[in-house]
């Protein structure tokens, strides 16, 4: 199938292109940057700078990734603004696109993120419980709802929320790696937040679940099954690194570094993957150790 990505030079939309590649689609990437594309998504990825260059051709399906990072920078007024525009307006002009074309793609899988339910402590999550006020849930819901209005256009739409993304020197872990490699490393806050996580070879594995797929729909937490609290997650990955964690930062001090955003580190969601395990996508990763080992193992 002709696959495009937005946020195709993204950690995940990078990965996902790969694997598209390797199983034969056609791959195109609306990126800032066309003329990288071929370098960082692969050979015969295709890049583009507006989704004008496609004209009329058929694209089967879209696999919406775009997103300014949301954890690099304090939540200013204008960085809410900013994570805004790169989620929910873009998906708006997105669906638009769909709307204006005569050959509509037949699926849409946009992302979204598990902080989508907000705080919600130790209570298990699934896909059909209900969400806790915060200004994650307010960008996620509006960023989901532009997404889901492709369906009026007869567009098959998957919701994907995405947990922390376990990686080899790349995402939220290579911020960790450092202060853990030396032995300062150690629980946030109490530690009782939940944290949950999913091997980027999992997320890859289920974008490509739902494309293949033309009988799912709607929202699925892309989360191994297996969450852990910050306290767990903290001890696994200093054990995996056969370092001590007993340098705990105070939430006291994440708040007054790092404002509102402090929630993302201090707030967490016991988020399991009901729908994909009940559609059948196995994991290939379940248990946190497991997938450690894999990803900074042997670095």
């Amino acid at each position: 199938m002709h696959v495009l990505i937005t946020g195709g030079t993204g950690l995940i939309g990078r990965h996902l292109s790969h694997r598209l590649l390797a199983s034969g689609d056609q791959v195109t990437v609306l990126s800032r940057r066309p003329a990288q594309v071929g370098n960082l998504c692969g050979n015969g990825a295709r890049g583009i700078a507006n989704r004008v260059e496609l004209g009329d051709e058929q694209v089967d399906a879209v696999v919406n990734l775009a997103g300014a990072p949301i954890a690099d920078r304090p939540w200013t007024a204008k960085r809410k603004a900013e994570l805004w525009a790169s989620r929910v307006s873009l998906t708006e002009r997105l669906v638009a696109w769909i709307d204006q074309r005569s050959e509509k793609p037949a699926t849409l899988i946009s992302g979204s993120a598990v902080g989508w339910y907000g705080d919600g402590g130790e209570l298990p999550l699934t896909e059909d419980s209900a969400a806790r006020p915060a200004y994650t849930h307010t960008l996620c819901d509006a960023w989901e709802a532009a997404a889901r209005r492709a369906s009026a256009h007869g567009v098959r739409v998957c919701l994907v929320r995405t947990g922390l993304v376990l990686a080899p020197g790349e995402g939220f872990l290579k911020r960790m790696l450092l202060p853990f490699r030396l032995g300062l490393g150690g629980r946030l806050g109490s530690g009782q937040q939940y944290m949950s996580w999913v091997h980027l070879d999992d997320e890859v594995g289920i974008i490509l679940h739902l494309l293949r797929h033309a009988d799912l729909k709607g929202v699925f937490n892309a989360t191994a099954p297996n969450p852990v609290t910050n306290r767990e997650f903290t001890s696994t990955l200093a054990a995996t690194l056969h370092r001590p964690a007993i340098f705990p930062v105070p939430a006291l001090v994440l708040k007054a570094g790092l404002g509102e955003m402090a929630t993302l580190l201090l707030m967490g969601q016991n988020a399991r993957p009901a729908r994909l395990q009940e559609v059948g996508y196995r994991f290939q990763f379940s248990q946190l150790d497991q997938a450690l080992k894999d990803v900074v193992g042997e670095h």
